[in-house]
């Protein structure tokens, strides 16, 4: 039998970026928060030192553990789910502080465009040109309205960057300065410019100087050592939620976080819920925890199948377009992107910072005539220099021998000769990609894995290609000898990496007809019970989502405080 403890004002479950927030905004409005982590405490302290690749980034260190929960996926209805026993197109982060801690530190703002993207496109190009089967829709909140969120998130991250020419108006500017510019993202800039372009610095969360944020948070400035993917930093450069908002919310003494807590089901009666019920993965015990709130911010997936699992929601039926709970998955297509090979000219490609780049805009949202082409929406293209690994990079042109002396004499030769540009490109959501709750596997507690339906459709193969011949021609302006790039993208591959940003699945809008939550992340079919996260995107743009989530934290936050003084459905 289940142990019950005291009630509590707010639970949340997953301390990861959204949960952070929350937790900090909350504590220090006066309420009593707990919040619970179904991973391991994480701490600065813990990566002095540690560029370990092997561990980290080949051995997922960091990574939820297959062997104990996964999830199971087909490309179609007609098709068997399998589980997914190794990490491939996307990682699971587990622990806490969650993605925040091991992710790159992008931080782009999404276009006006995003927000309203079903009515701006009929708009301008009429309703045929939104394809059968694609569910796009408006978000329910405006780019304006959710513009002074974005505004605090960048204030608490410091984020270092410069004004997107192409982008949303801003309230204020970037907290700290741009990176440093290498002589390869100098190239791309000068390239950009004679090709008509607009780059400006990518926004990073790896601090160009030194900065204490609104909080009184103080951290150090990045040092270029290029582990950030799949790493914690050792300096605290990076953002994250344990050297930013936790700290913050520990200090107020009204928060406690509870690590290897795993929540299993959200408790609710008459339209309301009481508490969760989670698991002790230490002991195997379960408890209860009631609260007056649930706040649920955890990954994607894990928020849509505790719903599920929870009977919280209507689950979506693909068959009828009727439901909520698991519609609109969508993913990123991250497969438009040229490599090019200077034969005389090296570069210092191992030194750099998960979001050191530049971009540009002109091929994303709706910043180009899309009346002759056969998608909607687009992507980023940048130039990175994140840092290349010795273990995970081993560039060689197209028609290079895959072993043997060729190959190793050209990976030695092409090691520092390299510039990739990429594409993030947008993901449209379509009335059959979906999660669902898995009939046949079940995790160690017995509970069903969550199942995804999901395939790469003509509207995501049309816009892979134009974004790589984008590429090229950029690529190409900067004197590469050969350029390699995309010219078919072929079905979805779960088993290679392309981009850990997964979407949708609790989607927000403004009637409970067609999405799960209103624009504070509140439930319509709950009012006491928050769903915050990439979860609530009605479909993905073409930017990374970090900057995106922390902006609805704020927002939820501001939300749960009206609810606790009010009450009722928010508007």
């Amino acid at each position: 039998m289940a142990k019950t403890l005291p009630k509590t004002d707010v639970v949340i479950v997953g301390v990861g970026w959204a949960g952070g927030i929350i937790a900090a905004e909350l504590t220090k409005s006066g309420l009593n928060v707990v919040g619970l982590e179904r991973g391991k405490e994480r701490k600065t302290e813990d990566y002095f030192m540690v560029h370990d690749e092997l561990r980290y980034g080949l051995r997922y260190e960091m990574m939820q553990d297959l062997s104990k929960e996964t999830i199971t996926f087909r490309s179609t209805e007609k098709t068997r789910a399998l589980p997914m026993r190794q990490y491939g197109s996307f990682l699971i982060g587990d622990g806490l502080g969650g993605a925040g801690v091991h992710w790159n530190g992008q931080t782009y703002r999404f276009l006006p465009y995003d927000f309203e993207i079903r009515s701006k496109t009929i708009e301008k190009y009429g309703k045929n040109k939104i394809p059968a089967g694609m569910t796009i829709q408006d978000w329910g909140i405006t780019y304006d309205e959710i513009e002074p969120y974005y505004d605090k998130f960048e204030k608490l991250t410091g984020i270092s960057g410069e004004v997107n020419p192409l982008g949303g108006k801003r309230s204020s500017p970037f907290p700290t300065p741009p990176m440093k510019k290498t002589p390869a993202m100098q190239m791309f800039v000068e390239a950009a410019g004679r090709l008509k372009l607009n780059p400006y610095m990518m926004p990073s969360a790896n601090l160009s100087e030194n900065y204490t944020n609104p909080d009184g948070i103080a951290r150090a400035a990045c040092q270029y050592c290029g582990y950030c993917e799949r790493f914690g930093c050792e300096y605290g450069a990076k953002a994250d939620p344990v050297v930013t908002v936790i700290p913050v919310a520990n200090k107020t003494g009204k928060f406690e976080i509870r690590t290897h807590s795993n929540v299993r089901r959200i408790l609710h009666k008459g339209g309301k819920a009481t508490g969760v019920m989670y698991t002790d993965v230490t002991t195997g015990e379960e408890i209860i925890q009631p609260a007056d709130i649930v706040v649920v911010t955890s990954y994607v997936f894990n928020n849509v199948r505790l719903l599920l699992m929870s009977e919280l929601g209507k689950p979506y039926d693909s068959s009828t377009g009727t439901g909520v709970i698991g519609r609109n998955y969508a993913y990123q297509v991250a497969k438009g992107s040229a490599i090019g090979f200077f034969e005389n000219q090296q570069f210092n490609n191992f030194a750099g910072a998960g979001a050191l780049g530049v971009s540009i805009d002109d091929y994303n949202g709706d910043n180009f005539d899309h009346s002759d082409l056969n998608f909607i929406h687009g992507g980023v293209i940048a130039i990175g220099q994140p840092g290349s690994r010795p273990i995970q990079n081993n560039p060689v042109p197209s028609g290079t021998a895959s072993w043997g002396s060729e190959f190793k004499s050209k990976s030695v030769h092409y090691s520092n000769r390299t510039i990739g540009v990429g594409a993030q490109g947008s993901s449209m959501s379509f009335k059959h990609h979906f999660l669902d709750l898995d009939s046949a596997y079940k995790d160690v507690y017995g509970d069903p894995l969550l199942r995804i339906t999901f395939d790469f459709e003509d509207q995501d193969r049309e816009l892979a290609k134009f974004l790589a011949e984008r590429c090229s021609k950029i690529v190409t302006e900067m004197g590469a000898d050969k350029v390699d790039y995309l010219k078919e993208l072929g079905p979805y591959d779960i088993m290679t990496y392309q981009s850990t940003h997964n979407t949708g699945g609790v989607i927000m809008g403004s009637n409970p007809g067609n999405s799960a939550v209103n624009t504070y992340s509140q439930m319509w079919d709950a009012d006491n019970v928050f769903v915050v996260g990439a979860s609530s995107f009605p479909q993905n743009a073409g930017y990374n989502p970090t900057n995106t989530v922390g902006a609805l934290a704020y927002r939820a936050a501001e939300g749960i405080v009206k609810y606790r003084e009010k009450g009722g459905l928010l508007v």
